[in-house]
């Protein structure tokens, strides 16, 4: 009774953290498709405009429903990262806080794997077909 009691209360916690961190994304591509001038002059600031910031609300969007579907979840959750990563790399390079995107990638990670822990099964899966799960050092020259 208490193991069922953990599992609902953890996938409710995990469900409440996607929705979120969805609502966060499709916000933001909502602000950059009606051009709010904030958002528009921060990202022009930084080099993306025009057609660079459509694709990029795109892209945004894109990634954040296909993470909210549980069949896509997985792919949601790589393309999430790579554009959440692209932020935190942007950020960093133009001597921002890294911290926004950093935590809203967080939440997408947090909320993956208390919503659906067997989304990482993958990865586990693969350090042990190997039979070592540590990772390699470097590779000596002879």
């Amino acid at each position: 009774m208490k193991d069922s009691s953990i599992i609902r209360t953890r996938r409710f916690v995990g469900s409440a953290m996607i929705f979120l961190a969805v609502a966060v994304l499709i916000i933001s591509a909502g602000a950059k498709f009606a051009r709010v001038p904030q958002v528009t002059g921060q990202l022009a600031a930084v080099g993306f405009s025009g057609s660079k910031l459509m694709i990029i609300a795109t892209l945004e969007i894109l990634s954040a429903l296909l993470f909210l579907f549980p069949r896509t979840r997985s792919l949601g959750l790589l393309l999430v990262s790579a554009y959440l990563g692209g932020a935190i790399a942007t950020h960093f390079g133009h001597n921002e806080s890294v911290l926004p995107p950093a935590l809203i990638l967080a939440l997408f990670w947090t909320g993956a794997w208390l919503r659906s822990p067997d989304i990482f099964a993958a990865l586990s899966q693969s350090s042990s077909r190997s039979g070592n799960s540590k990772i390699p050092g470097p590779i000596k020259a002879s």
